[in-house]
């Protein structure tokens, strides 16, 4: 699987590796997805790069072949041994969904931090509650309220789900079409890359789904509309107040700076993360540009100065590591004048892009107040 662009089309081209038979080929422009294709000639020569690097024990560094992360609906085993091709083609389509909502403007940002989008409904310990009770009722211990593709609340087993399935399975049903309910066969790529599992989506209100992952129990005729009413219904108020939180994140009248124009706060322990650019109003920059801006300055300080992973340092490494900055900004210019500013503390990391007019002596105290606000949510 590589990609491969040409004049900012982006190709994302999935070939079988023993044949070369092209498996699949998405397309984006700008975060736009086409319907523009590979020509042939293309697809052959990538495939023969491919082919001469693998004779030579070389890999392409654009490609990525680590199986257990390659599709989430194809199981590994099916990916490895091609017994069909044509049949393996048909079983891509599946997850073509999810993986145009990887090329295009995605307002998740999960791909990149691998931590699970969250975000912060107002009656949260209520809706906990329900759902714990809810997931002992039907028999699995993996149960989640997602909106948008953002997870509102979720079981203790749900939140023990290894990487990538955290992020993808919450992903997948936010680039679903709407359906009231599913019964869906996903494979785990860390946790059962060889045997599916069962997705149950439930359509509580529009554009919040209830979620269960299980083996063949229960079956969803039991999850009819009367046993569910007798859950949700006492909770329809929060329920309702939760559809908001899609692109904002975080509830009405949360008390944020009016110069906050974006925000990602992530904790590194529970890999979770929160991230929104409506915190308020309709300022410019656009949405889109917003995302672009926080994804990029997201790449930068994690690359160049906050460390990946958060905990004690090791002895040798002490005294490098106590140098290691723990905020950093810079102004976007010339002509934009927004800022972006950076913050370590303990697990967490806050990001945020701010306007022109927020004073850049005042960025760190405007950072850390914002983060102390936070922090008992996330």
């Amino acid at each position: 699987m590589g990609e491969h662009g040409t004049g900012g089309t982006v190709h994302l081209l999935c070939l079988a590796t023993s044949s070369g038979v092209p498996l699949f080929c998405r397309s984006s422009r700008g975060g736009v997805l086409t319907r523009q294709q590979l020509p042939f000639s293309v697809i052959g020569s990538l495939n023969g790069v491919h082919m001469f690097g693998q004779n030579l024990e070389v890999q392409l560094s654009s490609a990525r072949t680590e199986d257990t992360t390659v599709v989430l609906l194809v199981g590994l085993e099916e990916l490895t041994n091609i017994r069909n091709v044509e049949r393996l083609k048909k079983e891509l389509k599946a997850s073509y969904c999810l993986i145009d909502s990887f090329l295009g403007d995605p307002a998740l940002i999960g791909d990149l931090t691998q931590c699970v989008d969250c975000v912060i409904p107002p009656e949260g310990s209520l809706l906990q509650e329900a759902l714990s009770g809810f997931s002992e009722a039907t028999g699995t211990a993996f149960a989640s309220l997602v909106v948008s593709g953002r997870v509102v609340a979720a079981t203790e087993g749900w939140w023990r789900l290894g990487m990538p399935e955290a992020v993808l399975l919450p992903w997948l049903v936010g680039s679903l079409p709407q359906q009231a309910a599913r019964d869906y066969p996903v494979y785990l790529p860390h946790g059962s890359p060889t045997v599916p599992h069962r997705l149950l989506t439930l359509t509580l209100l529009p554009g919040l789904e209830l979620c269960l992952l299980c083996g063949p129990r229960p079956p969803l005729s039991q999850l009819d509309p009367q046993f569910l009413e007798r859950w949700w219904q006492p909770l329809l108020d929060p329920l309702r107040a939760c559809l908001t939180l899609g692109p904002r994140a975080l509830p009405d009248g949360f008390p944020l700076h009016a110069d906050i124009l974006g925000l990602l706060l992530l904790n590194l322990e529970l890999k979770r993360c929160l991230f929104t650019v409506h915190p308020l109003g309709n300022k410019e920059p656009s949405p889109e540009q917003r995302r672009r801006l926080l994804r990029n300055f997201y790449t930068l300080v994690t690359t160049m100065h906050f460390p990946p992973e958060p905990g004690p340092p090791d002895k040798e490494d002490a005294g490098h590591r106590t140098q290691l900055p723990r905020a950093c900004y810079l102004v976007l210019g010339p002509g934009m004048g927004w800022q972006v500013v950076a913050l370590q503390l303990g697990p967490r990391q806050l990001l945020l892009l701010l306007s022109s007019q927020s004073p850049t002596h005042g960025l760190r105290a405007l950072a850390t107040h914002t983060l102390h606000a936070l922090t008992p949510f996330l």
